[in-house]
């Protein structure tokens, strides 16, 4: 019977921190693989929105029915993430009050819809105004899906399985960049965002076998729901560990407790620093998907050429987040995430430098795991490194500040193309941008914590 079984912690109320911990609790293996299933699909979806725009891009400049320029396409681009930041933000609070299971719900159904309603677009505010719609949704995937699986994950592979996890969203954008060598010729770019809007099949299912959080239920003092989790999914619940009144017990239903735990003298300094990582890191994953089939076709290269670009980005950021995360399980998430920032701004240089076709693509292949598989492990990182009661919030708003490095790089990088900057420039501000980040979080302290996170 133990084989059937990982070790994940025991609910514990921790006195000096009031935060509940887990520690020598068993919960059944199946289970672990079923939420990690659940949020990796999810995951996918995002990853599948950040690969389609790229993808669509440059049969967007080419047609004449909207008459797009290079910046009013990187401007629209760019709501998407506008949505994905306000998602971010308040979904990633609201997660820590509501429960993280009815949130991931919500966000996928709400980003499915408006992906079918993108595809039906007549006019590029239509289309621009639906991209900003879903970007609310997608901003709330992240946060919970993150909290699900490190919570359902033991300690020994929590950055492990949070890789797993989140190669779902290397997956979805090579997904991506595959269905638009075969879709867009044939039935045109809509037909990509009609293929983005099937997650919305899959919700009956998650809605029945997807558990809450039991940390969540517990903290919010909802032991009965609880219990009757544990009961389901067969998980040892500690009678007498349940929930005790403590004389000081935090208000973990306020909106603003998770807020003010981020801005406290213990996390402060690392707030901010995880802040910077992300605003550096995501103006590196989203400049280089949005624009990188459009800049090497501008190179010379073929559509199909440009793409496979695209493909080698988002292949080498799967395969380098799962061994990422399980090297951070064993040298800790801090310097494999630096080391990989510094290894993408290497790679990205590089580009700048060479000529040749083969090393070009193994250069986007270290900008992948410097840009894409790096920041997935930074989401590992900073999940770990936060209490489970303001885990979602720690991250939402980590998201949401990075949004502003999204936006400003689908936008920049488009600007700098219509003001006849060489086509390579693009490529030094994402290598300012790596060295950035890869110092940011070398300087994040780990003092308060006595484990290899």
């Amino acid at each position: 019977m133990s084989e059937q079984f990982t070790n994940i912690g025991q609910i514990e109320i921790n006195e000096s921190t009031n935060v509940i911990s887990t520690s020598n609790k068993t919960i059944p293996a199946k289970l672990t693989y079923l939420v990690l299933g659940i949020c990796f699909f999810g995951i996918a979806a995002e990853g599948y929105d950040l690969g389609i725009y790229g993808a669509v891009l440059p049969k967007l400049l080419e047609s004449q029915q909207w008459g797009l320029t290079p910046a009013q396409a990187g401007a629209i681009g760019s709501y998407a993430l506008i949505g994905m930041l306000i998602g971010a933000v308040v979904v990633g609070t609201i997660t820590d009050l509501i429960g993280r299971k009815w949130t991931f719900i919500w966000s996928l159904g709400l980003f499915s819809v408006t992906m079918a309603l993108s595809a039906m677009s007549t006019s590029a505010e239509m289309f621009g105004v639906f991209r900003f719609i879903g970007g609310v949704g997608l901003g709330g995937i992240i946060p919970t899906a993150s909290a699900l699986t490190i919570e359902y994950s033991p300690k020994h592979r929590r950055s492990l399985n949070y890789a797993i996890m989140f190669s779902g969203y290397a997956v979805g954008t090579v997904v991506a960049a595959l269905l638009s060598m075969v879709l867009i010729d044939e039935l045109g770019w809509r037909a990509m965002f009609w293929v983005g809007a099937l997650p919305i099949l899959s919700i009956p299912f998650i809605t029945r076998h997807l558990p809450e959080s039991v940390s969540f239920l517990m903290t919010h003092n909802r032991v009965k729901e609880a219990e009757d989790i544990c009961k389901r999914y067969q998980i040892d619940f500690p009678e007498d560990n349940a929930l005790k009144e403590e004389p000081e017990k935090q208000n973990y239903t306020n909106l603003l407790y998770g807020l003010k735990a981020l801005f406290s003298k213990r996390f402060a300094v690392s707030t901010l620093l995880f802040w910077i990582t992300y605003v550096m890191s995501f103006y590196l994953v989203y400049g280089l998907n949005t624009w990188l089939p459009q800049i090497m076709r501008q190179l010379g290269h073929s559509l199909g050429s440009s793409l496979s670009f695209l493909l080698i980005l988002n292949l080498t950021a799967a395969i380098g987040v799962i061994l990422g995360g399980a090297i951070a399980d064993k040298w800790g998430s801090k310097i494999i995430v630096s080391l990989s920032y510094f290894l993408g701004a290497l790679g990205m240089w590089l580009v700048t430098m060479i000529k040749s076709d083969f090393i070009a693509y193994f250069c986007i292949g270290m900008a992948g795991i410097g840009s894409i598989a790096s920041t997935q492990l930074l989401h590992a990182y900073l999940t770990k490194y936060f209490p489970p009661t303001i885990r979602a919030t720690a991250l939402g708003w980590g998201l949401g500040i990075g949004r502003i490095g999204a936006i400003s790089g689908p936008i920049l990088v488009g600007l700098f193309i219509s003001m006849g900057f060489n086509e390579l420039f693009s490529f030094y501000t994402f290598v300012i941008a790596g060295v950035i980040a890869a110092i940011a979080t070398f300087f994040v302290s780990n003092h308060h914590i006595d484990e290899v996170i």
